[in-house]
């Protein structure tokens, strides 16, 4: 077998579409029991980042894969079952359900001496199995393992549940409890808004402020003005001036909310995208909080002196990115950034490759697509790739870019602009 491919959310089916469209022979392995990733979790009760009220926040034409866009009866922006039922039909339509082992857990993926990858995987009945393979594909996500703050003092003796978001599933959980949620990002405001239709009270706990953006501008959805000709000929600063502008007359000063200020201009840090939450703010459903100081009994008092009693807080407060089946530090430097040319390619380790790894501001899908696309023709020898020491150069090159715009955080090592990332990989 020639190339071992590891997940079968929208990722990996992108690539087994482009695997097999290049005759390459390969095998897809995924420890779920049905393809879709964490789209699919929610509706199956499953823990996960998914939840029940999760929609996509980036619009069905561009979030669809190209070959095979979303029914024309889906909404602009689909909940996660009809996104979830969508994947499987690619899949079938693709053809490639047969190229995928589902209940299977890879545990490791090492590469020999010979340049080999060997790659072992236990499947539902726990039997262990190691195979070989010439090059491996990891398009497994980046959600995997929970990042939760260091306890706040009292947290050993809170008389409620602290409990991070990838263990929330449902609004009508805590029906009539007094709820706190940690946090401004996508989850936060989601989880937010849907337990303000369930919980007694919804407190939103900020820390830092984000900019919040709706899901559509001047009638268009986001992430088609970032692909836009007029928007990506602007200079970023020409961007930010345009949105900055535009959140002004749309919903006014964050301030106005109740919520604290960012402190950074639009695009240096990653946007949350809500058309909810300052709504639900505005009507008494979320109250929102600055940090969370301590927790005394069953309230939780806050950095303003102020308190309030809750039965349950809820840390949406993000993940950390891990690989745990792959060689350490893989595929991360020594500062904790990824390092993969063309956020791709491992150049010391030859024949592995990342699909997914990377954040834009708008849709990540025809990235992905353009992503397997080059792969699938590096593996069929349609493409070559550059020697190793030019790949470190350009990794590099990017970071040290990438870092005067978001700063040096790990998160921030794999933001990409969608228009200019597909331009490099096109180039390829």
């Amino acid at each position: 077998m020639r190339v071992c491919l590891i997940g079968a959310g929208l990722s990996g089916l992108a690539a087994a579409h482009a695997l097999k469209s290049e005759g390459v022979d390969f095998v897809c392995l995924d420890r779920a029991v049905d393809v879709g990733g964490l789209w699919r979790q929610p509706q199956a009760g499953e823990r996960g980042p998914g939840y029940l009220s999760l929609h996509l926040n980036t619009n069905k034409t561009l979030t669809g894969f190209a070959d095979r866009p979303m029914p024309a009866s889906y909404p602009v922006y689909p909940r996660h079952s009809q996104f979830a039922s969508y994947l499987r039909s690619f899949a079938e339509w693709a053809g490639v359900l047969g190229h995928i082992e589902l209940e299977t857990t890879v545990e490791s993926v090492r590469q020999g001496a010979d340049g080999v990858w060997t790659v072992v995987s236990r499947d539902a009945a726990g039997v262990r199995r190691a195979r070989v393979f010439d090059q491996v594909i990891v398009a497994s996500g980046h959600n995997t393992e929970p990042v939760l703050p260091a306890p706040a003092p009292g947290s050993d003796t809170f008389e409620g549940r602290i409990l991070h978001a990838l263990d929330y599933h449902d609004g009508s959980d805590f029906a009539g409890q007094r709820v706190v949620v940690v946090g401004l990002g996508a989850s936060a405001v989601d989880i937010a808004a849907d337990l303000s239709r369930h919980a007694g009270q919804t407190v939103l706990s900020v820390r830092r402020g984000l900019h919040i953006l709706p899901k559509q501008l001047f009638g268009m959805p986001l992430d088609n003005v970032a692909e836009a000709s007029w928007w990506t000929a602007m200079s970023l600063e020409e961007q930010r001036r345009f949105i900055e502008q535009a959140l002004l007359v749309a919903r006014g000063r964050l301030g106005d909310y109740g919520l604290p200020e960012p402190d950074h201009p639009v695009f240096a840090s990653a946007v949350t995208i809500s058309d909810e939450i300052l709504s639900r703010i505005r009507h008494g459903g979320v109250i929102p909080k600055p940090a969370i100081e301590r927790l005394d009994g069953d309230r939780v008092v806050f950095t303003d002196g102020s308190s309030v009693r809750a039965d349950a807080v809820v840390h949406c407060t993000g993940y950390r990115m891990a690989f745990p089946f792959l060689p350490a530090g893989c595929p991360f430097g020594p500062q904790g950034s990824v390092e993969l040319f063309k956020r791709v390619v491992a150049p010391d380790l030859p024949g592995l490759h990342f699909l997914g790894l990377v954040r834009p501001h708008g849709s990540i899908t025809r990235l992905v697509e353009a992503q397997a696309r080059w792969v699938a023709r590096i593996i069929a020898g349609k493409a070559v790739l550059p020697p190793p020491e030019v790949m470190r150069k350009e990794i590099s090159t990017y970071l040290s870019g990438i870092a005067g715009q978001y700063g040096q955080a790990q998160s921030a090592s794999i933001q990409v602009g969608v228009a200019p990332y597909l331009e490099e990989l096109r180039a390829e």
